[in-house]
């Protein structure tokens, strides 16, 4: 497939929406939103893509009910457990993006051993934003500018984007939002400059192989600019 993104992330919204539709608990819409995300990273896998990146759980998220937020840990620390196997078969690589630290210590130690164990691997480099925000991603790197002493005049764009989380991943080339809003909602907020947004009514637990398909079509259709002007 010609002009395929080479890095997608996709902001995985509605799934509360979802079960509120049946008439479910939200926590069993992230139930389906998980199976979901399974589908869409082997169907990523399988076209060529070479980084996914989700947004699983943003920094806002904590101000959800305490509930579903704890069920949410649970449910992401059994994930991280149960498909580590499957992911190292398939020559997955997993990632992290976000503060780590503040996670419960259960789930934090199975992200780390998954990252750990899959570091090698040559696959589909898979991240998952966990307790992450866009500003706290720019903070952090500027902080880290400034405990190595490097001169106000000497920083550029080049020095903040070798100290966000991944500096190694490329810029997204296409961002996919469910769920029909039409907002970053605080992701990726400096490595989106120029990626293409592509937004769908669809809700994540409903999104399939189909919605991928027309979302890299989408893309390919597209004339990227980068603020120049093409002929």
């Amino acid at each position: 497939m010609e002009n395929l993104p080479a890095h997608v992330a996709v902001i995985m919204d509605g799934n509360g929406r979802w079960a509120r539709k049946k008439g479910l608990q939200r926590l069993l819409g992230h139930r389906e939103g998980y199976k979901t995300l399974r589908g869409v990273l082997l169907d990523a896998s399988e076209l060529g893509i070479r980084y996914l990146t989700v947004y699983a759980f943003s920094a806002e998220n904590w101000r959800r009910p305490k509930e579903e937020v704890d069920g949410l840990m649970v449910l992401i620390e059994r994930a991280a457990k149960d498909e580590l196997r499957t992911m190292h078969q398939n020559n997955v690589r997993v990632q992290v993006a976000g503060r780590i630290d503040e996670v419960p210590e259960g789930l934090r130690k199975a992200l780390e051993h998954g990252i750990e164990t899959t570091k090698d691997n040559t696959g589909i480099t898979f991240t998952l934003a966990i307790n992450y925000g866009g500003r706290a991603e720019i903070v952090d790197a500027i902080k880290e500018i400034v405990a190595q002493g490097v001169p106000a005049g000497q920083i550029t764009e080049e020095t903040v984007a070798a100290h966000l989380y991944n500096p190694e991943t490329p810029e997204p080339d296409l961002m996919i939002r469910t769920a029909g809003e039409m907002r970053w909602s605080n992701f990726l907020i400096w490595q989106s400059a120029y990626c293409e947004l592509f937004v769908t009514d669809t809700t994540w637990p409903e999104f399939g192989s189909k919605d991928l398909l027309s979302a890299v079509h989408t893309y390919q259709s597209r004339t990227r600019k980068f603020g120049a002007v093409v002929e």
